[in-house]
């Protein structure tokens, strides 16, 4: 699928919840990263000798790039409403089934998206993480709703066609959503901290933070068995 056809499917393919919960496929695959029909032009991700695993260039390996994210994002969710730790309330399930829900949506609208421009299912280790305890739990879902956010602020400026621009936006400000509403449950009030929001009296007072497609990857690799290298994204 070529940058031309991809950018009319976004524009006329909004997201719909009972759309995509219709379509959503089976959670994480055996395989550590399965590549599915994909295509042999520079656009298309492809596993090297090395099996240092590339998402492609231009605005499709940004896409990947975000379907990448949604990919951990939901498997986190969908791991701690199946067994969530015993300290959590029902009140605090609830939003994390939302949560899990929204991250499912946004990953199977990449996935439907991208066609067969698409990278396979991607499956992550998160024996790092204590999924066991609300604080534990509460503690990586910061993470992961910081970086995402974060991932979207950086990589926005980088696409070329505006409609991916605004998908990315307003699937960024739902992820924003998410990090401030994790952050007042670890702890009150603080949503809008300075490790976050930038508030030293410098020109990017207000702003959220941003972080570059490499220092993202460099995170996201640490829940995958191969390695993910953002060469090729756009920079």
């Amino acid at each position: 699928m070529n940058s031309t056809s991809l950018s009319r499917l976004f524009a006329a393919r909004p997201v719909r919840r009972r759309t995509f919960f219709r379509v959503a496929g089976a959670t994480a695959a055996s395989s550590a990263l399965v590549l599915a029909g994909c295509s042999k032009d520079d656009e298309t991700p492809e596993v090297t000798a090395e099996q240092t695993f590339t998402l492609g260039t231009g605005d499709t390996g940004l896409l990947n790039y975000a379907y990448l994210l949604e990919q951990l994002e939901a498997a986190f969710y969908d791991k701690v409403v199946a067994t969530p730790p015993s300290d959590m309330s029902a009140a605090e399930l609830a939003y994390f089934t939302d949560l899990r829900d929204h991250e499912v949506i946004h990953r199977e609208f990449f996935k439907f998206a991208l066609g067969t421009s698409a990278i396979g299912t991607a499956v992550f280790n998160f024996g790092s993480i204590t999924l066991t305890t609300r604080a534990g739990v509460l503690a990586a879902a910061q993470t992961l709703e910081d970086l995402g956010v974060a991932a979207y602020n950086g990589a926005g400026k980088l696409f070329i066609d505006p409609v991916y621009l605004g998908v990315a936006g307003k699937i960024a400000s739902v992820e924003a959503r998410h990090a401030a509403l994790i952050r007042d449950l670890v702890l009150p009030n603080s949503f809008a901290a300075a490790d976050v929001v930038a508030n030293d009296g410098g020109e990017f007072d207000g702003l959220d933070a941003a972080k570059t497609p490499a220092q993202v990857i460099a995170v996201v690799n640490t829940f995958l068995n191969i390695t993910i290298s953002a060469a090729g994204l756009p920079s």
